[in-house]
């Protein structure tokens, strides 16, 4: 298959935008006190965007949406080594919008904030490990 450089540009910028989740996610948890609500959410993203990097390599078209499931469920279609990845990250389709608005009677703890980002460094690593070098990141994690 010939190189296709303005697919690669694509995947590559939602790649891009998930390790900015990441490394936001990463972030927050450094402040005095932590904030894990903003962790939550920023693993989260780091997912979605890792499933439509991947969909979008394939491409396979998907709507805008911040169920992991419904995502992951395409990815597996076109790539079921992610079971395990995927079926880790799926609980965290409720923090894109759980604790994001007044009215949740607590915020998640930091140990449930730091292993939202866990589940999502692994799903990212494990997206990034399926794709070409030409889609990769300029900067490493």
């Amino acid at each position: 298959m010939p190189p296709d450089r303005a697919r690669d540009e694509d995947v590559r910028a939602w790649v891009e935008k998930a390790m900015d989740d990441l490394r936001a996610a990463a972030h927050v948890l450094t402040a005095k006190p932590p904030i894990t609500s903003a962790a939550a959410f920023h693993a989260q993203q780091a997912c979605e965007k890792a499933l439509k990097a991947l969909l979008a390599w394939y491409d396979k078209p998907f709507r805008k949406t911040h169920n992991l499931e419904e995502l992951g469920e395409a990815c597996l279609a076109v790539n079921p080594s992610l079971r395990d990845a995927i079926d880790g990250a799926v609980p965290l389709s409720e923090y894109a919008w759980r604790f994001r608005y007044p009215g949740e009677p607590h915020d998640p703890t930091v140990s449930e904030a730091e292993t939202a980002l866990a589940t999502a460094q692994k799903l990212y690593r494990s997206v990034l490990d399926c794709l070409p070098e030409t889609t990769r990141p300029k900067m490493r994690l």
